[in-house]
């Protein structure tokens, strides 16, 4: 790392463009689905194997990009994950067959995992080095690549562009992203080979917050709008409402995460972060008006937006393990809880109610407050 003001504000631009593109093109996918799924076939229960893939891939590659990361350095692995995301994009139209989808999302998944480790990796150092919190602002990136690349790609095929004319445009867009983020991306001046460890001391309570952050927003993602129509609050034409407050909180809270970290400490924004998603979530769960729903859904938002990024500072700072492979598995645990919320709360839901399981969810979310004073010293 140099100490040039202008090679550090070139790593910041790196930094937010790679976050950028890797959102972007993540959520470019989700409008193509419905038409990968009709071009290969699949059923309900099939394309929910294949979607697996994706997380399965993204699973399998993380532990290794922190190895390799630790040994040859984050760079790389960002111009390897990011520019394989903009080449697999477009096959995920094209696959014809069942099989051919699922290895195509099992590489796109690879190359999620990959530059969502490296680049957390990269941020980490970036953000040390400039002296001040910086994470939140940089996963404000994705969050906004996010509503770009969704919304991007949802116009251009109303406005009748073909599914495939769509993943090209939306690759060709981070193809461009990339270009000017790799030349400015830090450079690594080599170390020792890491050996493969698993999550210690305060990097395994690190990594069991991130899944419990992740896996509630995944429920939020998956079954928010089904609760809504559950508790009989709205239409299921309009209970995807819920869900885009959430997001729109969320980058928000994330564009203006920086300064709250510095002014209050990562310990006290884990605590309030965790108490308002609380407060989000009982709110989703109060009977007879959509109005306390739907504060609750920005709630949860805003509670939520700076968790993960104050997660992946303190895993990069922690003396437990080295910042590679403590950011390599504490993005692994985060993903295995996306990967089994989902499934955990309808097993739930099934046997009680989808209001209790999200009850659940609140019950969950209070290991923060109860965390923080801990895990806020781990650096």
């Amino acid at each position: 790392m140099t100490s040039d003001p202008s090679r550090l504000r070139a790593a910041m631009l790196a930094t937010r463009l790679s976050f950028l593109a890797a959102g972007f093109v993540m959520a470019c996918w989700a409008p193509l689905i419905p038409f990968a799924k009709a071009k290969v076939g699949a059923d309900e229960g099939v394309f929910g194997i294949l979607l697996l893939c994706l997380g399965l891939g993204a699973i399998l590659a993380m532990p290794l990009t922190g190895y390799l990361s630790a040994r040859i350095g984050a760079r790389p692995m960002i111009v390897w994950g990011g520019f394989g995301l903009v080449a697999i994009l477009p096959l995920l139209v094209l696959a014809p067959s069942v099989w051919s989808l699922g290895l195509a999302l099992a590489l796109f998944g690879a190359a999620l995992g990959t530059i969502d480790v490296a680049m957390n990796i990269h941020a980490a150092e970036v953000e040390t080095h400039a002296g001040r919190p910086m994470m939140s602002g940089f996963h404000a990136m994705w969050s906004l690549g996010g509503i770009l690349g969704a919304g991007g790609v949802t116009a251009l095929l109303s406005a009748g562009m073909a599914p495939l004319g769509a993943a090209l445009t939306g690759s060709a867009l981070a193809f461009g992203a990339m270009a000017v983020a790799t030349p400015r991306l830090l450079r690594h001046s080599g170390g020792a080979m890491p050996e493969f460890v698993r999550p210690r001391g305060a990097v395994l309570l690190l990594a069991i917050l991130a899944a419990i952050s992740f896996l509630v927003e995944g429920a939020i993602l998956d079954w928010g709008a089904l609760l809504i129509v559950a508790q009989g609050l709205m239409e299921p034409s309009g209970a995807g409402i819920g869900y885009m407050l959430f997001s729109i909180a969320m980058t928000i809270a994330r564009l203006t995460g920086d300064r709250v970290v510095a002014a209050l400490g990562r310990g006290r924004v884990m605590m309030l972060g965790g108490a308002i998603a609380i407060l989000g979530i009982t709110l989703t769960l109060v009977p007879g008006s959509i109005w306390p729903a739907l504060t609750g859904f920005a709630l949860i938002g805003l509670g939520c937006a700076n968790l993960a990024p104050v997660i992946f500072s303190l895993a990069a700072q922690s003396r437990d393990m080295a910042p590679g492979l403590a950011v390599a598995a504490v993005t692994t645990t985060g993903y295995a809880g996306i990967l089994l919320g989902p499934a955990l709360i309808g097993f739930a839901a099934d046997a009680t109610s989808l209001a209790m399981a999200f009850g659940g969810l609140a019950v969950l979310m209070a290991a923060f407050p109860l965390a923080a004073g801990r895990a806020g010293r781990t650096g």
